[in-house]
């Protein structure tokens, strides 16, 4: 078990490195320091000297990954790669463009973040659960057949779609909820009711037909007909055994997108006005911070690495034989 865990970790940390590879070369290589300054300075008509000073100020105006005019180990010290990508390992992430402390900002953006992410995720997995193995309770009835037109309704809208109607219906028509904000304490729970109801509503549909597929995969195999064989009722048969059985596909679609959820929702966030870290990616891109959406771009690879290596480790939990592949 744990030379199995240590198997993915080390997997996992090539994976980052690569990412991070990948991400200096497009920041720093492919758009270069000095497009970077002529963006936030502004146009192409810019000064040498304007260049050159807003690269100084950031500390942009070393080379990339060998410094000649250094000396020593400060040849490879004194470069940005050292500077500016090897940190993010350390969850060192520097200043912002603007002159920001990246670290405080997540640090501060996380808890408003995991307040949304956290019950979208655990009751957003319940109730598509529910959902769908009532819809093969009832299958070949009107009951799945209009569920499974629901879920296909719901499929096709877009989730924006249902931001807006959310907030035009719930705070502006029938004043229920606030249409945006924040607060903290048990006061957040009025700003996240509306939210977290649209964040569940919009994933409900193809993950409910995605479950419902599956558990109707399940249902046709031995172990179910030795089940109903014994005199199981078709309730027990469905929410003990089938839903224990199809926990590994549940497991791959939902643990690893709980860090990304943790990363926010960048339109919800957005759109309720939530000082989360998707708002503050989005933030980034559109006043063209580099730093903070370099930073955002490793955290969130490395949350998602994260999930996959704990997916990996609910697998063995789940079924022992998994450590054996």
């Amino acid at each position: 078990m744990v030379n199995y865990i240590i198997r993915r970790v080390l997997y996992g940390l090539l994976i980052l490195i690569g990412v991070n590879l990948l991400t200096f070369i497009l920041f720093f290589a492919v758009n270069t320091p000095d497009d970077m300054a002529r963006i936030n300075i502004g146009g192409k008509r810019v000064s040498a000297d304007a260049i050159a000073k807003w690269k100084t100020q950031r500390g942009y105006d070393k080379p990339l990954l060998f410094n000649e005019q250094a000396q020593g180990v400060e040849k490879l010290s004194k470069t940005l790669f050292v500077e500016r990508s090897l940190p993010l390992f350390a969850l060192q992430f520097g200043a912002s463009d603007t002159g920001r402390d990246i670290g405080y900002e997540l640090r501060q953006r996380a808890l408003p973040s995991l307040a949304l992410a956290l019950p979208t995720f655990l009751l957003g997995v319940f109730v598509v659960v529910v959902v769908s193995l009532i819809m093969v309770f009832f299958r070949n009835t009107y009951v799945e057949f209009w569920s499974v037109a629901f879920a296909v309704f719901l499929l096709s809208v877009s989730g924006l779609f249902y931001i807006i109607a959310g907030q035009f219906l719930f705070s502006t028509v029938l004043k229920l909820v606030p249409a945006s904000g924040f607060a903290g304490g048990l006061d957040m729970v009025v700003f996240l009711v509306l939210p977290v109801a649209i964040g569940i509503l919009s994933r409900m549909g193809g993950e409910a037909l995605f479950y419902r597929t599956m558990f109707l995969e399940e249902i046709g195999k031995d172990y179910v007909r030795t089940a109903r064989s014994k005199g199981l009722s078709e309730s027990v048969v469905l929410f003990r055994h089938v839903l224990g059985n199809a926990l590994l596909p549940i497991l791959t679609s939902t643990v690893a997108v709980l860090p990304l959820l943790f990363m926010g929702a960048l339109i919800m966030e957005s759109f309720f006005g939530i000082p989360g870290l998707g708002s503050f990616t989005i933030d980034a891109i559109n006043g063209q911070d580099f730093a903070v959406v370099r930073a955002m771009v490793f955290l969130g690879s490395a949350l998602y690495i994260l999930g996959l290596v704990l997916t990996d480790i609910s697998y063995t939990l789940a079924d022992p034989r998994v450590r054996l592949a």
